[in-house]
């Protein structure tokens, strides 16, 4: 869309004739995206964004790039998710090309295979599987019965996914307006890479911008959650009942015990291990350490915390 389109939809002035092909944040938006600052903690960013326009309070105006056209407004949070709507693909595509298929992969019955999907080589889907619009399946995966993978999804080779994992749903954002909640369109996806396996009743939010990444090698087990925007490296291990709470990255070989989980826009270091019940809420930079208990400390501390706990009460 014309940048003075989207402006009219939004109630903002602005008369450039520039090509607008999405939405981004800060720091990854390009020379034709809309992006936005809401937060003040994310000033540097928008002093180094290279998108064609952002959405700025009057505050920070004399921050905003040379190259990079302000639309001012009282609230920007809320614009964006007005602007995320008109952005917002199709539910399903009446239009375009039956799924390929590759050689000697076997589609049971009551599948639904949407448009302009490909699915590799060797590959099994199940009774009961939704592959949405765009997707790609790489080679030799096996999708068990009830799977839902939503539009635009990318799903690498030899991967296993397990009955009723739901991959690409929409995250968790909304913008409050005067205690109404507006719907911000969850318009990136999600990228699994290959030898990747997913349990049972899993879900992998799709990201507002961009794309949720599961690196090579990650083991997920059932009821895990994913939220859009996180980003897990090789061979990331989240055991029963893990919850990620958004834009969350885990570098390389991180374990995460049952019913551990981590707060929003934070990044844990390789080779941590996360205890049972664990609650991250502040990154972690050092690598190979174990940390255990809410709020967290690290394991062996919270060990003989424990023990001292035992010996009040006796």
């Amino acid at each position: 869309m014309k940048l003075k389109d989207i402006a009219h939809e939004l109630d903002i002035k602005c008369d450039s004739d520039i090509e607008i092909t999405g939405l981004s944040t800060l720091l990854d938006a390009t020379s034709n995206e809309l992006t936005f600052l809401e937060n003040k903690k994310y000033v540097n960013d928008l002093e180094n964004t290279t998108a064609a326009a952002v959405l700025v309070k009057e505050d920070f105006l004399s921050k905003v790039p040379e190259n990079t056209i302000a639309l001012v407004c009282n609230e920007p949070y809320i614009k964006l998710a007005l602007a995320s709507k008109l952005f917002a693909p199709k539910v399903v595509e009446s239009n375009g090309e039956d799924c390929l298929l590759g050689a000697n992969t076997t589609i049971m019955p009551n599948v639904y295979l949407g448009k302009n999907s490909i699915i590799g080589t060797n590959c099994t889907i199940m009774s009961g599987a939704y592959v949405g619009d765009n997707v790609k399946i790489g080679d030799n995966t096996t999708i068990y019965p009830n799977v839902t993978i939503y539009r635009d999804c990318n799903i690498g080779n030899d991967c296993i996914i397990h009955s009723g994992t739901v991959i690409g749903s929409d995250g968790f954002g909304f913008a409050q307006d005067k205690g109404k909640y507006i719907k911000i369109y969850q318009n990136g996806n999600v990228e699994i890479g290959n030898d990747v396996e997913i349990g049972a009743n899993c879900t992998i939010d799709r990201a507002a911008f961009k794309s949720t990444i599961i690196g090579d090698g990650v083991r997920l087990d059932n009821l895990v959650h994913i939220a859009h925007n996180c980003k897990l490296g090789n061979g990331c291990i989240l055991t029963g009942q893990v919850g990620l709470s958004g834009s969350t990255t885990l570098n390389e070989y991180v374990i995460m015990g049952g019913q551990s989980g981590t707060a929003g826009h934070l990044e844990i270091a390789p080779f941590t291990t996360i205890a049972a019940r664990g609650g991250v809420t502040k990154s972690i930079t050092e690598p190979k350490k174990q940390w255990a208990g809410f709020p967290l400390m690290e394991h062996k501390t919270w060990l003989k915390l424990q023990i001292r706990i035992s010996k009040l009460l006796k």
